[in-house]
């Protein structure tokens, strides 16, 4: 590709008045990112430098000449030193160059020159650049292009370019392909043998989609490059037993790891052998690839051990060394460069101060981690930030018989995080359900992203520690908000995701949603051979917000085939959505227990469920000092999948549910997290594909490469293809037990709120369009406000005027308001509005109080405004300090409160709640993220404990809520077309049964805070 510069100097056109060279620009940092590209590799962007003259001589020896070519359009075997000082001094704004690089030297280049409307050089206020690019064909089908073009894009449109103009040679498919694939909106045309591009830089719909379809397959490569090495170092590895080094070699032998094992131990020197396997003084002694090194020394030596393993081609690390940021400001240091060495070498890292990973795949069965027993092989997969937490739950799931896909346990996660292993299971074929225990999110606006996404496939449960504290664990790096706890958690089960309190829930939860099939809506049916039970059962499902029937008594008189017919009958019966099985021992006439150890019950509980026509019902039991009948109902005959037949989930039935009936009990230890399970714990293996609604819209995984509307494409994703789901049957899952009818109840209310999420999802809303929306006219008056580049960091709040005129540009009018300084003041302004009027205050301490007596309403006369206002001043203080002001009255309604604002960890929050103390006291308020949909819109209003009040509560009529779902999606659309609309407040906004009125209003403006998850891809800086 040859830009058009390159293209001016061969012609070397005749001399013209030299045009003043553009003033050299400081060193852009913030434009360095590490990437992760298509193979799952990292590798650097930064801005190329005059010091890069010899690693651009070395980058360009190493290029074919057939890439020499496509470059430069003819033969060029070497650069001039005319060349190398041109392609390494730029000042940063008309000429730009930035590198690839890994392990410090480039594997790629791009650069852009300013030109004018004719092809040459030129300065601003020209929008247009020449761009190019050269890759290293060592390194050219793994993305770097691609990852380049984003980056140079985005230092463009920082320095005013708009379009971008590219020559490339017919020839040059893979190029070519690059720019097509963008998204960005294109010209093509065909001019003297090379194809001319011109590419609009401004960011689309697509071309966001496309980026995140590649980030999703890059960040997920990468997580499986680490849960599936060929070898794996352990370093560390020494003779001292109980060492963490030779623990996890021994761990990793006892699972049988079916790739290589070397120890790595300088005190080995000498050595051949070490437990069975090669030793070798360092990874470079090995002499053979190595895919994962398992760091296990002293934190002061870990940085000779990664420029180790860089050096010798090792793709990723888990750190288990602590001494990093959670020991203080020194650790913190430690990390950073810890985290800059490794991706220096184009390793990620896992840790520091981790625990560990565990696959449990056949075909690896890999556990790099100081779990002493290997799980069972399941459908779970586990991410955990805290490795004593993350003992517990592998302990807890599993004794009650529940298998992992695979377990990671990051520790301090200063590289590989829950986010990119959420890419990873999205669209793993082995992983089913996906639990969380989080202390801290990184990057909150993509966590609920890619939650969001991938709750529409399988279940995402969240449990988060450190809820309270008010700042981050010791050791992780996180944006702090300013939102409360409750806002967050509302702002996840808008996104899908199952949130739970305690570690006890989350496994509950998961063992339900990974053996059973999602319950079709809220109707329980209920049956047992204990009254008292099912009465405890029926509370519990009305406190979870549940419809449970009548109780079915068995009577203690009941036998297992008693068991047996009933749940046939109500897995049969169309009036129900779920069943739960209450059971306690029974003690017959000769003193003996019956039932046994509960085998034969769970016997024929399965015996039922596999009679079942359609396997469409989750079923749990409750049992009560009945602990064999958990471990009966868990005992398995395989762990592999098993042949197609009854209860497999094959494409066909894969919109109905998971087959309950026997699943998967490997041994395992007793302990487990407090009170999780004792020995009458849950059982119910992850064994069986998670049942998911036939491939639509929000349903499937995508990829890039599909168009919008196209079967499987994900919302909001065009350019996406659907991953098919695994096809594979499995046996028949197992049926969960629970120890207590609440747990159980719980557990089986967050499969019905995600049921219905999901059946919500497969038909996303909308955000609407309003033609009476001035956004021009808006983005005027707030560049007016703020006043450009100069604009206080700080921000400003609007007065009133100018606040009326910005929501005015959005359809929201707010009731005029005139101040009343003295009653004479009040009289005039009540005669301008017209009677009935309100008088109220607006000191601080008085505003939206109306409970403090600081409003008169329905004023109709100058006597009884005159009379108001003494009774004000009289009671409350001087006009001074109450500042008081009138208003004409408006339809009575209820009292409303409409707010929006910016929080820099989840970015923008559009809140809804009545007016009052009694709201406020109670923390009565919904949220959601914008943009808001109209969907979102009406389960706002809806989600509210004191909704009831807009819809006819005792008599009442009900109030305009269309009218008010509108007003919240117009504060939604203002918020995010304009970022620097940083708070909105509307209050009160009165709902009367026919239209609103807003009578008061705050808009505070401020220079918008930067957006990191629009820009081009990159990693955590640090």
């Amino acid at each position: 590709m040859q830009s058009a510069s390159e293209q001016s100097e061969a012609a070397e056109p005749p001399a013209s008045p030299a045009r003043p060279a553009p003033p050299e620009h400081a060193y852009p940092d913030h434009w360095e990112a590490d990437v992760v590209l298509r193979d799952g590799g990292t590798a650097r962007i930064r801005p190329i430098t005059a010091d890069d003259a010899d690693r651009l001589v070395s980058f360009y020896e190493q290029v074919s000449d057939e890439s020499k070519y496509y470059r430069f359009f003819a033969p060029y075997p070497r650069l001039s030193a005319k060349d190398v000082h041109r392609f390494t001094h730029h000042d940063f704004v008309d000429r730009v160059g930035l590198a690839a690089t890994v392990g410090g030297e480039f594997i790629a280049t791009v650069r852009y020159d300013r030109i004018n409307a004719q092809g040459l050089p030129a300065s601003f206020p020209a929008d247009e650049a020449e761009v190019a690019f050269l890759v290293q064909d060592a390194h050219q089908g793994r993305g770097v292009a691609s990852a380049l073009l984003e980056h140079i894009a985005a230092v463009a449109r920082e320095r005013d370019i708009r379009r971008f103009a590219a020559e490339v040679l017919p020839a040059n498919t893979k190029m070519i392909k690059v720019f097509t694939d963008a998204g960005y909106t294109q010209k093509r045309s065909f001019e003297d043998g090379s194809v001319r591009l011109h590419l609009d830089l401004e960011p689309t719909d697509r071309s966001l989609a496309v980026q995140r379809a590649r980030e999703q397959r890059a960040e997920a490569r990468s997580v499986q490059r680490l849960l599936t090495p060929g070898s794996v170092a352990v370093v560390g590895a020494g003779r001292a037993p109980g060492g963490v080094g030779r623990t996890v070699l021994r761990n990793l032998l006892g699972a049988g790891f079916t790739g290589r094992v070397y120890a790595v131990n300088a005190a080995l020197a000498g050595e051949t052998e070490f437990d069975g396997v090669p030793a070798h003084p360092s990874v470079g002694a090995i002499g053979e690839p190595v895919d994962l090194a398992v760091v296990a020394v002293p934190a002061e030596r870990v940085p000779e051990v990664v420029a180790d393993c860089g050096e010798h081609g090792v793709r990723g690390l888990v750190v288990l060394s602590a001494g990093y940021a959670e020991s203080g400001a020194a650790g913190r240091e430690r990390q950073r460069e810890l985290v800059r060495q490794a991706r220096s070498y184009g390793m990620r890292i896992i840790g520091p101060n981790a625990f560990g990973i565990i696959n449990t795949a056949d075909d690896v069965r890999l556990n790099a981690s100081l779990a002493p027993q290997m799980p069972a092989a399941g459908r779970i997969g586990l991410f955990t930030q805290s490795g004593a937490i993350g003992i517990a739950l592998l302990a807890g799931l599993h004794r009650r018989g529940a298998g992992l896909s695979s377990f990671i346990s990051a520790g301090n996660r200063a590289d590989v995080s829950g986010n990119d292993f959420l890419q990873h299971w999205y669209d793993d074929p082995g992983t089913d359900v996906v639990l969380l225990y989080l202390e801290s999110i990184g990057n909150p606006r993509k966590f609920t992203r890619l939650a969001r996404r991938t709750a529409a496939v399988k279940p995402v449960v969240v449990v988060k520690g450190a809820r309270h504290s008010g700042s981050a664990p010791p050791g992780h790096r996180v944006p702090v908000t300013r939102i409360p706890h409750a806002t967050v958690s509302a702002l996840l089960r808008q996104a899908g995701v199952i949130r739970v309190d305690t570690v006890t829930e989350l496994v509950d939860a998961g063992l339900l949603l990974a053996a059973q099939p999602l319950p079709a809506g809220p109707r329980v049916a209920i049956l047992g051979n204990s009254e008292s039970l099912g009465l405890l059962t029926y509370d519990a499902c009305l406190t979870e917000g549940l419809r449970p029937l009548r109780p079915l008594d068995l009577t203690t008189a009941a036998v297992p085939a008693d068991f047996r017919d009933a749940l046939a009958a109500a897995l049969a019966d169309e009036t129900s959505d779920a069943v739960v099985v209450n059971a306690i021992p029974w003690v017959g006439e000769d003193g003996a227990t019956e039932f046994g150890d509960g085998e034969v019950l769970a016997a024929a509980l399965r015996e039922a469920v596999a009679s079942a026509p359609a396997p469409t019902k989750p079923v749990v039991v409750v049992h009560v000092e009945m602990g064999g009948l958990a471990e009966a109902l868990a005992v398995a005959t395989s762990t592999r999948p098993a042949a197609a037949g009854r209860g497999a989930v094959t494409p066909e039935n894969r919109s109905g549910a998971t087959q309950a009936g026997l699943g998967a009990a490997p041994a395992g230890p007793a302990a487990g997290p407090g009170g999780a399970a004792g020995p009458g714990g849950a059982a119910g293996p992850a064994s069986a594909p998670r049942p998911v609604p036939p491939a639509g819209p929000a349903t499937a995984p995508a990829q890039p490469g599909a168009t919008p509307g196209q079967p499987g494409a994900t919302p909001g994703q065009p350019g996406t293809t659907p991953v098919q789901p695994p096809t594979a049957p499995a046996q028949p899952a197992a049926i969960p037990a629970y120890p207590a009818a609440e747990r159980a109840v719980r557990a089986l209310a967050e499969a019905v709120r995600y049921g219905q999420w999901r059946r919500q999802a497969a038909e996303p809303g909308r955000v609407p369009e309003y033609e009476d929306i001035d956004e021009a006219g808006a983005a005027a008056l707030i560049e007016g406000v703020l006043g450009g580049d100069g604009a206080d960091t700080r921000g400003v709040t609007l007065d009133t005027e100018e606040a009326g005129a910005l929501l005015a540009r959005y359809g929201i009018t707010v009731l005029p308001t005139l101040p009343a300084p003295t009653p004479d003041a009040a009289v005039a302004a009540a005669g301008r509005l017209g009677y009935p009027v309100a008088l109220k205050t607006t000191a601080p301490h008085l505003r939206h109080r109306p409970d403090l007596g600081g409003v008169r309403l329905d004023l109709a006369t100058e006597e009884q405004l005159r009379t108001a206002y003494a009774e004000l001043t009289e009671v409350l203080g001087k006009a001074e300090e109450l500042q008081p002001v009138v208003q004409a009255m408006v339809p009575r309604g209820v009292d409303t409160v409409v707010r929006s604002a910016i929080d820099p960890a989840v970015g923008a929050v559009l809140s809804f709640g009545l007016s009052g103390a009694a709201s406020e006291l109670l923390g009565d308020t919904a949220h959601r993220l914008v943009p808001a949909t109209d969907r979102d819109a009406a389960e706002l209003i809806r989600s509210l404990r004191t909704a009831p009040l807009l819809f006819g509560w005792r008599g009442s009529a009900p109030v305009d809520t269309p009218a008010l779902e509108e007003l919240l999606l117009r504060v939604s659309r203002l918020v995010d077309d304009h970022p620097e609309v940083v708070a909105v407040s509307l209050e009160p906004v009165v709902v009367a049964p026919r239209g609103l009125s807003v009578l008061g209003a705050t808009v505070r403006l401020a220079p918008p805070p930067p957006r990191t998850d629009l820009g081009p891809r990159s990693l955590p800086r640090y």
